[in-house]
């Protein structure tokens, strides 16, 4: 896991766990107690933080997890480094964390109508099979470096290397950029936590000169 505090915003933490880690999770929730947060932002769409809610933290029992050949690809290549758990763990997590405490918890990526629509303004007939090709690729020979962070950089590396995907992606952290400033616009402090391949994206975007920096 990665994180930031931000000189001209003391008020606001970024969080980057890498997806999957089981052990990502405890560090997350250590930094959310040492933090405090009033608010947090997660990276992902109202329709998949419902989801996370309703059936893996609300839910008595929590249901059979399909995954894609991709998905599978990743989890066998992060394993190596520890417990791995679908959906991200670090999320559900926070989800637990924030409903013991009484935390308000908000998505802040695009709504899943939105990011469809996105999904096709950046990514043409060619970009998507390419981008098929590559996760084919990763899938038959994920990454080997030395530590989970890397992994996680790799992997993204490998999937979204296209300028397409590239675009997709930024339009993307640019809309949850856009966002935080909602949340801490009462002053209170706010995490944010998003997936570590993020992290430098939404980092830029949250520093000063940007047009998400926190007044």
């Amino acid at each position: 896991m990665i994180t930031a505090r931000f000189e001209h915003a003391p008020e606001l933490l970024l969080l980057a766990p890498v997806r999957g880690l089981a052990s990502e999770a405890t560090r997350v929730l250590a930094e959310l107690d040492a933090f405090g947060p009033a608010r947090v932002g997660l990276g992902v769409s109202n329709g998949e933080l419902a989801s996370l809610r309703d059936y893996f933290v609300v839910a008595e029992a929590e249901p059979v997890v399909s995954l894609t050949s991709n998905e599978a690809s990743e989890v066998w290549g992060l394993v190596r480094f520890g417990e791995v758990r679908v959906p991200n763990p670090s999320f559900v997590e926070v989800l637990r964390w924030a409903a013991v405490r009484g935390v308000p918890v908000e998505a802040i990526d695009p709504d899943d109508d939105h990011t469809a629509a996105m999904f096709a303004a950046h990514i043409g007939y060619l970009e998507l099979v390419r981008r098929t090709v590559r996760e084919r690729r990763v899938s038959r020979n994920p990454p080997t470096p030395s530590s989970a962070d890397e992994f996680a950089l790799e992997w993204d590396r490998q999937v979204a290397s296209g300028r397409g995907s590239r675009n997709f992606a930024d339009a993307r952290d640019e809309h949850l950029a856009r966002r935080v400033p909602l949340l801490a616009s009462d002053r209170n402090r706010v995490a944010v936590v998003v997936d570590r391949e993020r992290f430098e994206s939404v980092r830029a975007l949250l520093s000063p000169g940007s047009a998400a920096t926190i007044p």
